[in-house]
């Protein structure tokens, strides 16, 4: 009767810890954000517990049933597609409802890819802020004014897409010469980390278009 959530790989398939792959074999369901994403996971492990679909569209309504599944006698595992679900991924909502409902939640420590992307920045890495993805448009500016003065080393994710005119609105924000890294596809093959100032990543995803999943790593305010 607990709730587990398990963190899965971001790139290579090593990365998934003994336990983590015990944990999914004897949970009696997994919520997956994408079934089919997850299926080939489940698959190179040979794990065969029932899956269902626990994504952003649909959690508001099936976290009740979730909830008496558990109440019942079942341990429910929680994976996302990739890291450590409810990190920028669903998963705070159904964690939140078994905290009110006193049931147990044990997060299993695993992927996630801001902390190789903060430690591989050179940025200073004691004290710092995860803001994930920025909104896109309404409040983003608002939330970009709100980080001028932010000491601590900054965190944000994006996607390869927006990469430039991110950086860009950064540069502008904080200043062109103002300290920074991207590090992109961690953990896969074509794994690659730029850092320089604003000015310069901008310059370089300019002429290099990038690919993958991107983790964005900025300097604090001197």
């Amino acid at each position: 009767m607990k709730l587990y959530v398990v963190p899965t790989p971001i790139g290579n398939l090593e990365d998934m810890t003994f336990r983590a792959i015990r944990v999914l074999k004897e949970a009696d369901l997994i919520l997956a954000e994408d079934t089919r994403t997850s299926g080939f996971l489940l698959k190179h492990f040979e794990i065969g517990t029932p899956m269902i679909s626990h994504h952003k569209f649909n959690e508001h309504r099936s976290i009740e049933g979730i909830i008496q599944r558990i109440k019942s006698g079942q341990c429910v595992a929680l994976i996302s597609d990739a890291g450590t679900p409810a990190i920028s991924d669903p998963g705070f909502l159904v964690v939140r409802a078994c905290v009110e409902n006193e049931i147990e939640v044990e997060c299993l420590p695993g992927a996630t890819a801001f902390v190789p992307a903060l430690v591989a920045s050179g940025l200073p890495n004691d004290r710092f802020c995860f803001e994930g993805f920025l909104p896109q448009k309404k409040g983003r500016q608002t939330r970009l004014q709100s980080l001028t003065n932010e000491t601590r080393t900054m965190v944000f994710y994006e996607s390869p897409f927006r990469l430039v005119k991110t950086l860009t609105q950064f540069a502008e924000i904080f200043g062109d010469e103002r300290k920074a890294s991207v590090s992109r596809e961690i953990s896969k093959f074509y794994e690659e980390t730029k850092r320089g100032s604003l000015q310069e990543l901008v310059q370089y995803f300019t002429q290099n278009q990038p690919k993958g999943e991107i983790v964005i790593i900025v300097a604090g305010l001197e």
